[in-house]
């Protein structure tokens, strides 16, 4: 566990991960563009769906912005290609297994789930710049109106 969060200004963890398809994603081959990368705890469970589902319906505004959207989680190539291809999910999703990506960001650790104290992906989104530092950190958010605060924070609702 890594309890060390990232604020803006800091360099992101550089990182190469496979992606639904199985062709490895590197974040520093990403610069020159914006990235929101976003951490969910598992594909297929139901706020997991509601979050990626409200990227994927916003996913234009994203991209007019040139703004390129990533998700991470646990899960293996295999289950995320079902989970992209069960709700046409139409941008990245990478697999983190060993969980060596969250631990770099800060968002593998305790949270509170239905009351208990649990170990666990704690769902988080990043606003990478062009020069691949944060812009924004959101730590802790909710599944539920959490692409629509993004959305609004960069300036993306009309």
């Amino acid at each position: 566990m890594n309890d060390a969060r990232l604020a803006p200004g800091d360099l992101a963890p550089d990182f190469t991960l496979d992606d639904q398809d199985g062709t490895p994603v590197t974040l520093s081959s990403l610069r020159g563009g914006k990235v929101v990368l976003y951490f969910y705890p598992e594909a297929m469970t139901p706020g997991c769906t509601t979050e990626a589902c409200d990227f994927r319906d916003s996913l234009n505004s994203f991209k007019a912005a040139g703004i390129r959207v990533l998700g991470v989680s646990k899960d293996e190539v295999e289950k995320l290609k079902r989970f992209a291809e069960r709700d046409r999910l139409n941008f990245t999703l990478l697999a983190d297994p060993d969980l060596a990506v969250q631990q770099a960001y800060g968002v593998w650790g305790e949270k509170s789930l239905y009351g208990k104290i649990v170990v666990g992906s704690i769902r988080s989104t990043f606003v990478i710049d062009e020069e691949g530092r944060i812009a924004k950190a959101f730590y802790n958010v909710k599944a539920t109106g959490h692409v629509a605060r993004i959305r609004r924070e960069l300036g993306l609702d009309g």
